[in-house]
């Protein structure tokens, strides 16, 4: 039996239309890659203080996670900005006047370097929980002389109790 026209036409385009669907892996990898390098960049959403065994600080209930700031470590021998040595703690202690000259220059450089507004300059002073208060006294009056009005101190989270 012969077919008409229209069922042949029919047929090739049946014919045509039965192709199998495919993807293409390779632009759909490429997207999966670079989602996951944007999100391997972008997930820390706090800073991470350097972590030390010299510095035990002191443990707070605070629940407002830090911001990205300059950090200077005082230890119970030296006092450290962004991981460089600019004094030690005897020559402050011994010293007459509260100003700290090469922390202020330190941190003078630190404020230039930034591109950040002066007026909204913050600081984190990560010291240790046995450092004298006269020490930390001296170190947030040559924070405040070096324009850092916002001075956070750096604390360890203090563990809830378990309930019950």
């Amino acid at each position: 039996m012969e077919m008409s026209r229209r069922a042949r036409r029919m047929e090739r385009h049946h014919k045509r239309n039965k192709r199998n669907a495919t993807i293409n892996l390779v632009s759909l990898m490429d997207i999966f890659t670079i989602l996951v390098f944007f999100l391997l960049v972008n997930s820390s959403d706090a800073e991470v203080l350097p972590s030390t065994k010299v510095v035990k600080l002191p443990e707070s209930a605070a629940e407002q996670p830090p911001k990205q700031t300059v950090v200077v470590m005082v230890t119970g021998k030296d006092i450290i900005v962004q991981g460089r040595k600019v004094a030690s703690v005897n020559e402050v202690m011994n010293a007459s006047t509260d100003l700290i000259g090469p922390l202020k220059e330190e941190l003078d450089h630190q404020i230039n370097r930034s591109a950040k507004n002066r007026k909204d300059s913050e600081i984190t002073i990560m010291g240790d929980k046995e450092i004298p208060y006269k020490l930390l006294k001296k170190i947030m009056v040559t924070c405040t002389s070096a324009d850092y009005r916002n001075i956070s101190l750096a604390v360890t989270k203090k563990e809830k109790p378990a309930a019950g």
